[in-house]
């Protein structure tokens, strides 16, 4: 227990909870706008089941992290640049990012509610909808527990940041699906963020780095910028409401 006392060991997991909250919005983003298809009364309770999902499936990598870092040999090669298991994921997640997110702004476009090849029933959606997050868990972990091992070599301090940082997520989701579902305009603009981090996943897999500050940089100002879009919208809303006249009502009791 010698760890508990240790200062570099708690500097080490608060720095890593932050870092896993911050690779964590694009998952939580991501989850939001598949739950919000789903009936109002089931989404909590699919929000809270794909983040214990994710967090889940960031642990069991954890476990078995001598097979995560065998991903990164090479399994075969193609014109000279070898791909490995890491990258085979990265590219599919990529793929399958860029379908589900250019899915969704199609069908926001046309005013669709509803996806053609979605199961009907509430327990078909559900479980639609869960293999789908399970699928994008499974992209978003890999990279953050890579990361997670490059910053720390205790595994429980790395379970207990996941731990902490899902559990902040959890308490944070439902806000953020809200107030995505509240403004329409900030729903396309967080699923053209995913088609970004979709294209850049497809990058990485034939090992081209783009430098994850960039990305974060420019949805961080896309999002300031939406922000005061928001708040405009919200005060004209107001003034245009308080000038309106007031009507009087013609049929008056006793007349």
């Amino acid at each position: 227990m010698e760890w508990l006392t240790n200062p570099e060991i708690w500097v080490a997991f608060f720095t890593l909870t932050a870092l896993e909250i911050v690779l964590g919005i694009d998952n939580i983003i991501m989850i939001s706008i598949l739950v919000s298809r789903m009936p109002k009364a089931m989404q909590p309770r699919t929000r809270i089941f794909g983040l214990a999902l994710a967090m889940i499936t960031r642990i069991l990598l954890l476990l078995s992290i001598a097979w995560v870092m065998r991903l990164t040999a090479d399994l075969f090669e193609v014109f000279g640049k070898g791909f490995s298991g890491r990258d085979l994921i990265l590219f599919f997640g990529g793929l399958f990012l860029l379908w589900k997110s250019s899915q969704e702004i199609y069908h926001g476009l046309e005013g669709e509610d509803e996806v053609v090849d979605e199961p009907k029933g509430k327990g078909g959606q559900f479980f639609y909808t869960i293999i789908q997050i399970a699928i994008i868990d499974i992209v978003f972990s890999l990279d953050s527990v890579i990361t997670a091992v490059g910053m720390v070599s205790h595994v429980p301090v790395m379970i207990a940041a996941i731990v902490v940082a899902v559990l902040v997520m959890m308490a944070c989701a439902g806000a953020i699906s809200n107030f995505i579902d509240k403004h329409p305009s900030l729903k396309m603009l967080a699923l053209s963020f995913l088609t970004v981090v979709g294209t850049v996943l497809i990058a990485e897999s034939f090992g081209v780095h783009v430098p994850k500050g960039y990305v974060y940089f420019a949805m961080a100002f896309s999002l300031a910028v939406e922000a005061i879009n928001i708040k405009m919208r919200t005060e004209m809303a107001k003034k245009k409401k308080q000038s309106e006249p007031v009507k009087l009502r013609k049929d008056i009791p006793g007349q």
